[in-house]
């Protein structure tokens, strides 16, 4: 009898247990869904249908998990022999949401009526913090700027949702600062020879 006393004691513990859960930001992940994403904007663009642009959309990422037992410094796993609990996930960045593929429909759309142009023009620059800016509006004839600060404005709007709409989607709306900055590197890195780019707070072209 006197040896099951102990039983009740080690599952009040287990029970009354803290369980954290350190959640790591998965970088690399983040990076082949921002390539697979900025490369058909950019890529996809020249195949686009331009009609009337679509409606503005509105939305658990896969982690890695470490949880650990605690109370106090106190490990209570050790009572069972077992140690520290450990759970992983294979991360997995969802860029498939119906509200992050109409962004990107519209980015296409609009990258195929005018901004290519603009870009090919060295008219737009991407910026290192994942946007879009009239470098030089010289390059551009006087009667088409009012067009082409338009589509810069309302790309800049979709970026900065679809940033918003990724860390959502995934379950951690707190992650957007580090999806626009992986998405930022990735629109430079794919970036066509000859266009401009922000590095260093000064312009330079591929």
């Amino acid at each position: 009898m006197k040896q099951w006393m102990g039983v009740p004691v080690a599952g009040a513990l287990l029970l009354s247990a803290c369980v954290t859960i350190n959640v790591y930001f998965p970088a690399a992940e983040a990076k082949e869904a921002a390539k697979e994403f900025v490369e058909k904007v950019i890529q996809d663009a020249d195949k686009v249908e331009v009609k009337q642009m679509p409606p503005a959309g509105g939305g658990g990422m896969a982690m890695q998990r470490v949880i650990r037992a605690d109370l106090s410094g106190f490990d209570p796993w050790v009572l069972v022999g077992i140690g520290s609990a450990q759970a992983q996930a294979v991360p997995d960045i969802t860029i498939k949401t119906p509200a992050i593929q109409a962004i990107q429909a519209r980015m296409e759309a609009r990258f195929a009526s005018i901004l290519r142009a603009g870009f090919d023009s060295g008219a737009l620059g991407f910026t290192e913090d994942g946007y879009i800016s009239v470098r030089d509006p010289s390059k551009v004839d006087l009667k088409d700027r009012v067009a082409l600060n338009s589509a810069v404005a309302d790309d800049n709007r979709d970026r900065k949702a679809v940033y918003r709409e990724v860390a959502v989607a995934n379950g951690h709306p707190e992650w957007e600062d580090q999806i626009r900055a992986v998405f930022a590197r990735q629109w430079i890195a794919s970036a066509r020879p000859g266009w401009w780019y922000q590095s260093g707070g000064s312009w330079k072209q591929k």
